[in-house]
C-alpha cells in the first residue's frame, strides 16, 4: 500500500513541472539543507531535487548521520550536492575540545566545498532539538567563521529574532552588527530572514552590505506545519507586496532554501514547497527570480550546476 508521502510526491510531480523548457527556464540551488540517518536510501534527496526543478543542493549530516557516509553520497552525486562541514552536535553545545576536533578534521580532509549553519540562537523545537544560546564572540563561532574566511565560504548563521525578546534580542542584534561590521569583507547568509519582518531586513541591508538571507522556512507549507514564529514572505500564492518590494530593491541579497532537518521533510513537503516558490518566483521581473533562485548561491558558493 503506497504511504502518505509517497502519493503526495506522485501529485506534486504532476503540479511542478515545468511547462516551457528553454535557456531561461527557472531553476533552483538550495543553499541550505540538511540530511540524518533516518533518510535511507539518501537518493531520495536526489529524486526530489529532480522532480522539483532543483540543480544542486548544499548538504550538511546531522543526526546520527556520519561524515563519511556524506562524502560519499556527494562524491556520487558531485554535480548536485556541496557537502557542508558539519557544526551541529553535542560537542559544539558543550563547547566541549571535541567541536574543535571535529571542525578541524573536516576542514583537513579538503572535500568540504561549504560551512553548514552556526547556531547563535536556536529556540527549543520540541523533543527535537534543544534551544542554544552562543553569541558571536564566542570561539566556537570565532574559530568556524575564521574556516569560512579562510576557504572563502559564506557564513551561514542561524538566528531566531523572532523567538527573542527584550534585551536579549538586543544583544544578540548588536553582536551580529559587530560581527558584520568587524569582517566586512566576509558574506554572511542570516538564515530563515532570521524571523525579522521586512523593514528590519531593510535596515540591515541599507547599513551592511555583506549581509544576506536565506529563505528555508518562509513559504506557507513550512509556516503551517509547525508552531514557531517563521516569517511567511507569502500572501497567498505570491510573495506579499513588502516582501515583493524589498526583492526587487535588493534582488542580490535573498538566497533560495529550503532546510529540510529530519527525513519527514524529504518527502511530498519538499515538493509542496517548491510549488509555492516556483510559482511565487515565475511572477517576478524574471533578472530577480533568476537571482533568488540560483544566481546568488552560484556566485557566493562558486556553483556551476549542470542540467
Amino acid at each position: 500500500m503506497a504511504t502518505r508521502s509517497v502519493i503526495l510526491v506522485l501529485l506534486f510531480v504532476a503540479l511542478i513541472q515545468p511547462t516551457n523548457a528553454g535557456a531561461d527556464e527557472l531553476y533552483f540551488i538550495d543553499a541550505h539543507s540538511q540530511v540524518d540517518h533516518k533518510l535511507v536510501p539518501l537518493d531520495k534527496v536526489i529524486f526530489l531535487m529532480n522532480q522539483g526543478g532543483v540543480r544542486h543542493t548544499i548538504l550538511s549530516a546531522r543526526g546520527k548521520l556520519k561524515a563519511k557516509d556524506l562524502l560519499v553520497f556527494s562524491s556520487n552525486n558531485r554535480k548536485k550536492i556541496t557537502p557542508a562541514v558539519r557544526t551541529k552536535g553535542k560537542p559544539y553545545e558543550a563547547a566541549s575540545p571535541r567541536y574543535f576536533k571535529q571542525l578541524k578534521a573536516q576542514l583537513a580532509s579538503g572535500k568540504y566545498a561549504a560551512i553548514a549553519e552556526v547556531l547563535m540562537y536556536h529556540a527549543q523545537k520540541g523533543d527535537k532539538a534543544p534551544e542554544v544560546v552562543v553569541y558571536p564572540e564566542d570561539m566556537r563561532i570565532l574559530t568556524a567563521l575564521e574556516y569560512a574566511i579562510d576557504n572563502r565560504w559564506p557564513f551561514v548563521v542561524h538566528i531566531e529574532f523572532g523567538a527573542l525578546h527584550g534585551e536579549q534580542k538586543k544583544r544578540f542584534m548588536h553582536s551580529l552588527e559587530t560581527m558584520l561590521d568587524n569582517y566586512s569583507e566576509q558574506p554572511f547568509v542570516l538564515t530563515h530572514m532570521g524571523q525579522l519582518l521586512a523593514d528590519e531586513c531593510r535596515r540591515l541591508i541599507a547599513n551592511h552590505e555583506n549581509i544576506y538571507f536565506h529563505t528555508g522556512w518562509t513559504n506557507p507549507a513550512a509556516v503551517s506545519s509547525s508552531n514557531q514564529p517563521w516569517v511567511n514572505v507569502f500572501e497567498g500564492e505570491y510573495i506579499a507586496p513588502e516582501w515583493r518590494d524589498l526583492f526587487l530593491q535588493y534582488p542580490q541579497r535573498f538566497v533560495f532554501a529550503l532546510d529540510n532537518v529530519f527525513a519527514e521533510h524529504w518527502t511530498g513537503f519538499y515538493l509542496e514547497q517548491m510549488q509555492y516558490w516556483k510559482k511565487a518566483l515565475e511572477a517576478l521581473p524574471d533578472e530577480v527570480a533568476q537571482l533568488i533562485a540560483h544566481g546568488n548561491a552560484e556566485r557566493l558558493w562558486r556553483i556551476r550546476p549542470e542540467n
